[in-house]
């Protein structure tokens, strides 16, 4: 089981760049940052992590992700390093193309792309997203994305992306692109999946959920004549609990990963410690 770490960038955290190469050095797979762009001081929008539906204000005071994974490739040489998530109908599919395979380059081939539509209403209008028709736009983003990153002129013609032949580069190392997960449990996630995307990352599931969701994803590769074995599961922020992470394995995912509570100078480091003792073996 790969096992991973989820922090944010905040104004008074720790380097990300110190955090990444502490992760790297304790011995976690995979490093992952988060996003969101604005947070709306007024909004009806619902948050799923809070009783109430609340939104944290750690929530608005989060970093630009790719400039950090940008940040911590550079002190460091096999950790991988994700988004969790990158909200695409909020970027440019040209211009984060760009950046993805920029990134993909400088960390010698170690980026995954972790991607969702966004869940905050107000946000995604307001950085000139489509919320009712959010999911289509991200998939012609991640589909505008391929072309780009495979094909030295590239052209695409959709509803919400349309642009014709251009050169774009440079190209991602890994072939044919960096990895795409979809986070969220939209009814169609695993049908995304299974047509365009290369694995499975949700939150706030159970091991059953995640057994489920394995054995859907399984059959629905099969129907679309893709190796079930391509596609991964992997899920995000679980509890630092080695048994928790036993039950999420047996059930069928490939990676989890454990979130770094946000804090100043040593007393994150030490936190990341703590927890690099509770689910490393």
């Amino acid at each position: 089981m790969d096992v991973g770490l989820t922090t944010g960038i905040s104004t008074d955290s720790v380097d990300v760049a110190v955090l990444a190469q502490k992760a790297e050095s304790l011995g976690f797979e995979s490093f992952w940052l988060p996003e969101h762009t604005i947070v709306p001081v007024h909004t009806t929008s619902r948050y799923g992590g809070t009783a109430d539906g609340s939104i944290p204000l750690s929530m608005s005071d989060s970093g630009d992700p790719l400039i950090g994974l940008a940040r911590a490739s550079a002190v460091t040489q096999h950790i991988k390093l994700g988004t969790a998530i990158s909200l695409v109908p909020e970027h440019n599919p040209i211009l984060q193309a760009k950046q993805i395979a920029t990134l993909d380059r400088l960390s010698n081939g170690r980026f995954i792309f972790g991607i969702g539509a966004g869940w905050l209403l107000e946000e995604t209008e307001i950085m000139g997203g489509d919320f009712e028709h959010r999911w289509g736009q991200t998939r012609e983003a991640i589909l505008a994305m391929k072309e780009l990153w495979t094909q030295d002129e590239a052209e695409f013609h959709g509803k919400y992306y349309n642009f014709p032949p251009v050169r774009c580069n440079p190209k991602p190392i890994q072939k044919p692109h960096p990895p795409v997960f979809l986070g969220g449990n939209a009814p169609n996630v695993f049908k995304r999946i299974a047509a365009w995307g290369d694995g499975w990352m949700p939150v706030r599931v159970t091991p059953e959920q995640v057994k489920m969701g394995r054995a859907t994803l399984d059959e629905l590769a099969e129907a679309a004549g893709r190796d079930p074995k391509t596609i991964r599961l992997m899920v995000c922020n679980v509890p630092a609990d080695r048994d928790a992470i036993r039950a999420l394995e047996s059930a069928g995912a490939d990676r989890v990963t454990v979130s770094l509570p946000r804090d100043t100078g040593e007393g994150m480091l030490q936190k990341l410690e703590q927890i690099a003792d509770s689910v490393l073996i």
